[in-house]
């Protein structure tokens, strides 16, 4: 038995993990298992311990396949890597030619952002393509580059050394998210206080200090209450106010519009309650409120963001010990956002990327204005945090795809990414995709998406291959991953992908590293003679933690402060001042709210349901209901149901909860159904139950700024139907 050190990308947490490998190398035989055991620090979940059964299912993608019926008839045949190669440059070799590079689009995954070491974006930017989007448009990445507006970068929470946490809607629990559960409790059992603001009570609400049960989507107006007290009480600190930000005033008239009467009647919690959360907040730190994946999908997104930074700035909590750090870059990697090459694309591709007209937050219209703050503060001209500067909006890019405005996509690259379910308004995915002359899917199975695809490309796993993680340059913090077995079949990295296709395209000589090892060996250089001796030494490395550095740099924004009133957003055109803009309303038609997008235990997004021993314990999608809710409508628990919106509807049962708040209706992400074969027109299920095709992403539901979905309040009904047929 031989114990390697592995990251899990079970989700992208990537916990390090223990795996022990038999003498057989077989990854069904292989056992994970946390590093350390002791209470709430055993970092592993059940994704991560059913993993190997994961990656030895028979159905797994071994080989290159090649689409020889319609696109979602389940026609392939078996080609060699080189043949499917060879015709993919070809063909896209002859998109460009006609259309330009611009007519590629590119949507990846967390886990192959992180494992493809920039080699994605090198090859688009050295081809000329801005079109890069991912999930992380509306999980994490976007919350990143809204952070850079402000003050420059995205800060990580001190957990070891906070006083106070808040939770707005993110509920970290044993097996999701488990590292920052495992940290919340260990504060938690040091002393340090927790706020949670939440619709439903969450396990995190019920170990709260205090819980504000807000409605879907209010968490902007939530922020504009809390600073209102907190300036209206002095609990600010004036002397980092007056020396570090800019528009100070017109920030504090803005907050003026929203008393908390006011602020009370938007988000359903009571005027009290609100101002002891604030006061806790301000005078319990260091305070912390950590990324949530909720405030990152609402129409008021943007300015929801803008105001959790601008609470950690006038606290005092910026870039302090227990507060939130600014870590930039490890001096002695070469970071991923070097090897991306952003400064290689030209000014004339960069101009066209897909949605950045009127939604400039996350694209390349904003990184270029933070270029020269960056390079002064950082040394980086694009900081890529979280992969989330520089993006195409996922929206427009889908559009460019289906019709051809402002201009025709024909060739889209899915890499570890199921797409078609992955974003709002999967009916406008599916026209884009099938719309295509090429589609490429790096995968491990036959998703929704690959079953459209005319290749799926057989991609490695994680116990396959070495990596290193800097959880996607929001730290720098380091850490390494050892290979634990041998890729199945003809299973290869994402930078295999990359450098085979750039290779025929005539960039050869900016992929001069032979295989992903050997670009690992030069990104620690300086650590180490290579790669593997490094990670048999080291599980991780690190620079020495320096704090205030602001104070010898300044911000990285124009200004060189925290810029509560935006410069860069105002030379958009758009306000410069955090706003709150009210949802559509509710009617008779469509009386409860949609809350979705929402991870269950047992999977991360859309992956792992093929996995028996997950689906065991969730075998059906489901939707979860108050109980007045239930009684009202005469639905009980195992009942099936149609949840609709005005964009679509699902098929889901119906489980009745105490804990979910009347008039909410809450629907998990991403199901489908792997073992349902191919060719029967639901593209395995996702027809029937994907939540993407209930979530619109009209100009109603979208945050202005960004053009991400509002994910948080969709006005929807519920609908008792017959029996359904699983499978």
């Amino acid at each position: 038995m031989t114990t390697r050190r592995v990251l899990c990308s079970g989700c992208d947490i990537y916990c390090q993990v223990h795996a022990e490998v038999p003498e057989s190398g077989k990854v069904a035989e292989v056992r994970t298992k946390a590093i350390d055991t002791r209470p709430l620090m055993a970092n592993i979940c059940m994704k991560g311990v059913h993993a190997p059964e994961g990656f030895a299912n028979p159905d797994r993608v071994l080989y290159p396949l090649r689409r020889t019926g319609p696109r979602g008839s389940g026609q392939w045949e078996q080609v060699s890597w080189d043949e499917a190669l060879d015709d993919i440059a070809a063909r896209l070799g002859d998109i460009v030619a006609r259309h330009g590079p611009e007519a590629l689009a590119v949507s990846t995954s967390q886990w192959n952002t992180q494992t493809d070491n920039g080699a994605a974006r090198r090859f688009m930017n050295l081809l000329g393509s801005p079109n890069w989007i991912s999930g992380v448009a509306m999980c994490a990445g976007n919350t990143a580059a809204v952070n850079r507006l402000v003050y420059g970068w995205y800060p990580f929470p001190d957990y070891p050394n906070t006083e106070c946490i808040v939770l707005f809607g993110h509920n970290p629990k044993p097996h999701s998210w488990t590292p920052i559960h495992n940290a919340i409790r260990r504060a938690q059992q040091r002393g340090a206080k927790l706020i949670v603001l939440d619709p439903r009570r969450s396990e995190n609400a019920e170990a709260a200090d205090l819980w504000l049960p807000l409605k879907p989507g209010t968490d902007a107006a939530m922020c504009l209450g809390w600073i209102k007290v907190i300036l209206d009480e002095g609990l600010y600190d004036a002397s980092f106010v007056r020396k570090w930000t800019l528009g100070f005033e017109e920030f504090k008239r803005r907050v003026d519009e929203f008393p908390l009467s006011r602020v009370a009647e938007i988000t359903g919690v009571a005027p009290d309650l609100i101002a002891q959360a604030a006061r806790l907040y301000a005078t319990n730190g260091p305070s912390v409120i950590p990324w949530t994946p909720i405030t990152d999908q609402q129409r008021n997104s943007t300015s929801a963001i803008r105001l959790m930074c601008a609470l950690r700035a006038i606290c005092g909590n910026l870039d302090v010990k227990g507060g939130e750090l600014f870590h930039g870059f490890h001096p002695d990697v070469v970071s991923e956002s070097e090897l991306e090459l952003h400064e290689h694309l030209p000014d004339a591709q960069r101009a066209k990327q897909l949605g950045a007209d009127a939604h400039p937050a996350f694209t390349y219209r904003a990184a270029d204005m933070l270029r020269e703050p960056a390079a002064r503060v950082w040394g980086h001209d694009y900081p890529n945090l979280v992969n989330g500067a520089c993006m195409a909006v996922p929206s427009a890019v889908f559009r460019a795809m289906a019709d051809g405005d402002p201009y025709p996509v024909r060739a889209f690259f899915v890499l570890g990414n199921n797409a078609l379910m992955s974003y709002a308004n999967m009916q406008l995915i599916h026209r884009a995709i099938t719309a295509q002359e090429l589609v490429v899917a790096v995968e491990h199975f036959k998703t929704p998406t690959a079953q459209l695809a005319d290749y799926i490309l057989p991609g490695d796993a994680w116990l396959e291959r070495n990596a290193i993680s800097d959880s996607f340059a929001w730290t720098a913090i380091y850490r390494t991953s050892q290979q634990a077995v041998q890729p199945p079949g003809e299973c290869r990295s994402v930078y295999d992908f990359w450098r085979g296709l750039a290779h025929r395209m005539g960039m050869a000589e900016h992929f001069p590293w032979a295989t992903q090892d050997d670009l690992l060996d030069h990104r620690v250089a300086k650590l180490s003679d290579s790669f593997a001796s490094l990670a048999e030494e080291r599980a991780y490395v690190a620079p020495r933690m320096e704090y205030r550095k602001y104070e010898t740099t300044g911000f990285a924004t124009p200004s060189g402060k925290v810029e509560l009133s935006s410069t860069i957003l105002d030379a958009f055109g758009f306000d410069p001042l955090p706003n709150w803009r009210p949802a559509p309303p509710a009617d008779a038609d469509w009386p409860l709210t949609l809350f979705t997008g929402v991870r269950e235990d047992e999977f991360f997004q859309t992956g792992h349901r093929h996995i028996a021993s997950l689906r065991k314990r969730k075998p059906e999608p489901l939707a979860f209901l108050s109980i007045t809710d239930a009684e009202r409508l005469g639905i009980s628990s195992g009942d099936d149901l149609e949840v609709a919106t005005r964009q679509g509807r699902v098929l889901l049962k119906a489980d009745v909860r105490d804990d979910m708040p009347e008039g909410v209706v809450r629907v998990p992400h991403g199901w489908w159904l792997p073992e349902r074969p191919e060719g029967d027109g639901t593209l395995s299920g996702a027809w029937t139950h994907a939540d993407a095709q209930i979530c619109p992403d009209d100009s109603d539901h979208l945050d202005m700024e960004q053009g991400i979905p509002h994910l948080k309040g969709i006005a929807c009904r519920v609908t008792k139907t017959s029996p359904q047929r699983s499978n």
